[in-house]
């Protein structure tokens, strides 16, 4: 017979050798060191007796900033999970607001003490893959003969694309929609927002809802850069012409920044412009919650934060003026180019973006819409109320209005800074017009796209 060749080859040795001087199997052989060879144990044997030196976790850095204000238990428990699932990866979490998260995020990047994985919306997602500082993921996907593109909706995927080359993964899709205050509508026996509703419906009713003496505003929108160049759309405006020049300083565009200023300053149907109050982060978020708002645009990430809210609340698509506008926002999660685990980190954010329990855990709690193709996880976010009016999600992807990118990318920070300073200062300054703030923003996106 073949025998294989493993410890026990020698105690077959000694059996043979004693049938053949006619020992039998009734008397204990007297072996002798001489008459037994001494032998090594084999490589297998060692490996058998000898357990094997535990690898230590790998730990990857992870920043992000959607889960700030009220999402950070479900990201505890989504990590958990995928902790629980691949027991070799260690997740070291840092959640940061988002005035704040950019800003920590470049500092890193610059100093060589970058996180593994981070989180990035579109708009920035095209500035860092354009600056080289995430990791091409291509190769690494190439290989993974687990994973399928097609579990993610198209255009969302593709969207963390550069140059034909994917440097992340989308995450979850948003948008911004009013909110408004059932009981206060009801209390003034106001009618709820339609969606045909345009700012002078939107201002009428502001008008009825508002009562000053008991801090209650009829309608209300932070004055900033995001909420500037969807509001100027809704007036038939922009940030760039077709053919990418900048036209910030528009007609358009200064009387949107006026309808902006002016519910606070003429019509008195939002917060003084200089209350310190509401220029604190998520102040105006607070402030709908504790029923001091009737009206709000706000993300539909907050879905989560008004659940328990002590009132009625529900849902319209935003009054626009000549049309309608809404944002949409793409979150995803890339790798930086200085991660010392791709793999690892490959597969952390395959896990976080498409896990059938994540996206379970992410709709069961409001966060946002997860990207996956998958239309019986649709059924189940519209299932998840309140708000009762959840289709004007899918409602407003049909007036949406994508960051204004333009032809500079990689100087996106540089532009929000350059109109954003001029918003701050007609807000702020009493003498600061929206014409001269837009001229002044004019001037140096005209110079951002010279250089």
């Amino acid at each position: 017979m073949v025998v294989k060749k493993t410890g026990w080859v020698v105690a077959l040795s000694v059996v043979v050798s004693l049938a053949a001087t006619g020992c039998g199997s009734d008397k204990k052989p007297e072996a002798s060191s001489s008459s037994v060879p001494k032998q090594e144990p084999t490589a297998a044997a060692t490996s058998a007796a000898t357990p094997e030196t535990k690898k230590e976790p790998v730990t990857l850095k992870f920043m992000q900033y959607t889960a700030s204000g009220s999402q950070e238990q479900t990201l505890a428990e989504m990590v958990k999970a995928f902790e629980t699932a691949n027991p070799d990866v260690k997740v070291k979490v840092d959640i940061v607001d988002y005035n704040n998260y950019y800003t920590k995020l470049n500092t890193q990047l610059a100093s060589g003490d970058a996180p593994d994985v981070f989180e990035v919306g579109y708009e920035n997602f095209v500035s860092y893959a354009a600056k080289n500082t995430l990791k091409d993921l291509t190769p690494i996907i190439a290989k993974d003969t687990t994973f399928k593109p097609e579990i993610y909706k198209g255009l969302a995927y593709d969207s963390f694309k550069y140059q034909n080359k994917q440097y992340g993964v989308v995450e979850s899709f948003s948008d911004v929609v009013l909110f408004y205050n059932k009981d206060l509508f009801d209390k003034k026996q106001v009618e709820y927002p339609k969606a045909d509703w345009t700012w002078k419906q939107e201002l009428e009713a502001a008008e009825k809802l508002t009562d000053a003496k008991s801090g209650v505003w009829g309608t209300y929108s932070p004055i900033q850069f995001y909420e500037f160049y969807k509001t100027i759309a809704q007036n038939g405006g922009g940030i760039w012409s077709a053919d990418g020049k900048p036209t910030v300083n528009s007609k358009e565009n200064i009387e949107a920044l006026n309808w902006m200023l002016d519910k606070a300053k003429k019509y008195k149907v939002s917060p003084a412009l200089n209350d310190d109050t509401f220029n604190q982060p998520d102040a105006d978020l607070n402030a709908f919650k504790a029923g001091k708002i009737a009206m709000l645009r706000g993300g539909i990430w907050n879905f989560g934060r008004f659940a328990d809210a002590p009132f009625k609340w529900d849902i319209a698509l935003e009054p626009g003026n000549t049309k309608k506008a809404h944002h949409f926002f793409a979150d995803g999660l890339v790798v930086s180019d200085k991660t010392k685990n791709a793999e690892a980190a490959w597969k952390f954010i395959k896990f976080m973006s498409s896990d059938p329990a994540v996206v379970s855990k992410r709709i069961e709690k409001g966060w946002s819409v997860p990207a996956v193709s998958d239309e019986k996880v649709m059924d189940a976010y519209f299932k998840q109320t309140p708000p009762q009016s959840k289709k004007v999600v899918l409602d407003a992807l049909n007036s949406l209005v994508l960051t204004p990118v333009g032809p500079i990318p990689d100087k996106w920070n540089d532009l929000t800074k350059a109109i954003g300073d001029e918003l701050d200062k007609a807000k702020l300054k009493s003498d600061y017009t929206a014409e001269k703030a837009l001229n002044e923003a004019q001037a140096k996106v005209e110079k951002l796209v010279a250089k």
